[in-house]
């Protein structure tokens, strides 16, 4: 699907797109693999966008043309795969090239950068700025998901909550943040790229735009750098927790074992059997030794309560 720019937007056949107003297109990778020549794009460019959909940004610059790949994490669907397209900008004409989105949002952020500005005040700038801001419009909401979900663990620890799966909701909670900002770092180094301007496809007056989105997108990046550094500070205090916890245990069975102990030393002592141990003929010798056991293991334990060993 293309449109044009004039008094209004509207949609327009491939041939009869008119280089002297702005037009914006939506094609799938098949589709652009038809037309690319069209525009008078290379097949090496066709070619690049099917070999690194998957490896992050690439950003290349030609005479009359520049386009990037990206293969970046949608906030809406974090646990599923990564959107990848590519954008291609030549002057008066933007077209992204949607290679793999698993529910359309990379076409939903193109038809709704469309209609971002008004076709008077419309540039190449603005519409790339408009489709890559609407594509991370909702990111704002997943990381204050992600806030409230630290907090919520942060919670389950110090109520002594935290089940053998905290660890693992940890580590699905940083691979998550790792992944979006991954997300950020490419649209960084695609905006760098891009505001070179080597083959002068943007107009030098409107690079701004470029400049502001860059701006957000760092901002959103150390948002996310805080939530990481919250996330390894609680995994270091539910480590200490464990650690805590271990030695409240080992406390415990020391303190039983010391409780304990006397009981052994006098079953060895009364288990030596010597002929001249007049308590083996005593008539109260059996309840003597079982009042005297029950003696010093009540003594020891209230000595180990006060001192709050148990």
């Amino acid at each position: 699907m293309f449109y044009q720019f004039e008094d209004e937007i509207t949609t327009i056949e491939l041939e009869k797109i008119n280089s002297h107003y702005i037009s914006a297109g939506y094609v799938t990778l098949n589709e652009f693999e038809s037309i690319y020549d069209t525009f008078g794009f290379s097949r090496y460019a066709v070619d690049f966008c099917k070999s690194n959909a998957d490896f992050g940004s690439s950003v290349e610059i030609n005479d009359d043309y520049s386009f990037a790949v990206l293969s970046i994490k949608n906030a809406e669907n974090i646990k599923e795969s990564n959107d990848s397209f590519a954008v291609f900008i030549k002057k008066n004409l933007f077209i992204v090239v949607d290679i793999a989105s698993g529910n359309c949002s990379v076409r939903d952020s193109f038809l709704n950068s469309l209609g971002r500005y008004s076709c008077i005040n419309i540039t190449i700038e603005k519409l790339l700025v408009a489709f890559l801001d609407d594509l991370i419009k909702k990111n704002k909401k997943a990381i204050k998901d992600s806030e409230f979900e630290i907090t919520k663990l942060e919670e389950l620890v110090l109520k002594n909550k935290a089940t053998d799966q905290f660890n693992f909701m940890l580590l699905n909670l940083k691979k998550e943040l790792l992944m979006l900002r991954n997300s950020y770092e490419q649209l960084i180094d695609v905006v760098d790229s891009f505001k070179d301007n080597d083959n002068e496809v943007f107009e030098d007056d409107d690079l701004k735009y470029l400049s502001n989105f860059k701006d957000k997108v760092k901002r959103l990046r150390e948002d996310i750098d805080m939530l990481r550094s919250s996330v390894s500070h609680l995994q270091d205090a539910y480590s200490a927790f464990l650690d805590l916890k271990t030695n409240h245990i080992m406390g415990i069975f020391t303190a039983v074992t010391t409780i304990f102990f006397p009981l052994t030393l006098i079953v060895g002592w009364y288990g030596m059997n010597f002929q001249n141990m007049p308590e083996l003929s005593w008539k109260f010798g059996y309840l003597f030794v079982i009042i005297f056991s029950i003696l010093v293991v009540s003594v020891l334990t209230i000595i180990m309560k006060k001192r709050k060993w148990l």
